[in-house]
């Protein structure tokens, strides 16, 4: 009896011991990687189109239109993702590697993954999305105001309460928008762009396909601009407009400010 009592105090003082053992040698359980907490999404669109019309020389989106108000809107915290027409990879004008807002977005591996591999308006879900942003560059005027696709989800992020801004020649995204009412997006707001007269102090207006003041202003807007080259912004109702290059960051602020308000 005392061998049998003994036989089975070891058996039991041995029990949590092996199921220690056993537990050390469990396959580990997968916990579900966390993603860092943002502000929310911000849409930026860039265009697909590299031809200059026909003169034989390229263009595509102007780099400092998007690295600008990319630098202002990702220190405040939002998260960036990229889309244009066609997806992949665009063309794009205007680079200055020396410029150091150029240089940090080549720098940032999560911005070079996202503009080198654009998604397309078919993989979008406008409803993730606080704000969306078009960048200009010349490309625009061609693959911009008649995509159907742009226009739905433009109209869709603003009636949902979003923001709807675009620097440059980005606003030619905007001509052909359409709300649920009917309007047109611009109609009846203030609005600027790159001007007539921008245009032609470089000699392209007569290369691009149509005058982007004159078709915003054939759309209803009402249209601001300052003198050539000066930064100007114009917010009406969440619609945020920029005229030209110098404006970008500008731009990238009043966005900012009118997500936080």
């Amino acid at each position: 009896m005392r061998m049998l009592r003994g036989n089975a105090l070891s058996f039991l003082t041995f029990m949590p011991i092996a199921a220690a053992a056993e537990s050390a040698f469990a396959a580990p359980v997968a916990v579900p990687e966390e993603k860092p907490k943002t502000a929310g999404k911000i849409l930026f669109v860039v265009t697909s189109h590299g031809e200059l019309g026909n003169t034989g020389r390229k263009t595509g989106y102007w780099l400092s239109e998007v690295t600008r108000p990319w630098k202002v809107l990702k220190d405040a915290g939002y998260e960036i993702d990229f889309m244009s027409p066609k997806g992949g990879e665009c063309p794009v004008e205007g680079q200055n590697p020396s410029d150091p807002v150029n240089k940090a977005f080549a720098q940032d591996l999560s911005a070079q993954k996202k503009i080198n591999f654009t998604i397309k308006p078919s993989e979008v879900k406008p409803e993730e999305y606080k704000a969306i942003f078009f960048a200009g560059g010349h490309g625009v005027m061609w693959d911009f105001p008649d995509n159907k696709e742009l226009a739905a989800i433009t109209s869709k992020i603003y009636e949902n309460g979003g923001v709807v801004a675009a620097v440059c020649h980005g606003p030619a995204a905007l001509i052909n928008v359409k709300l649920s009412n009917g309007k047109f997006l611009v109609d009846g707001k203030k609005i600027n762009s790159f001007t007539n007269s921008e245009e032609k102090g470089i000699g392209l207006d007569k290369v691009v396909p149509f005058a982007l003041e004159t078709a915003l202003v054939k759309r209803g807007a009402k249209f601001q601009s300052s003198d050539n080259f000066q930064s100007h912004v114009v917010v009406n109702d969440r619609v945020i407009t920029g005229q030209n290059p110098m404006s970008a960051t500008a731009v990238g602020d009043a966005i900012r400010i009118a997500l936080q308000n």
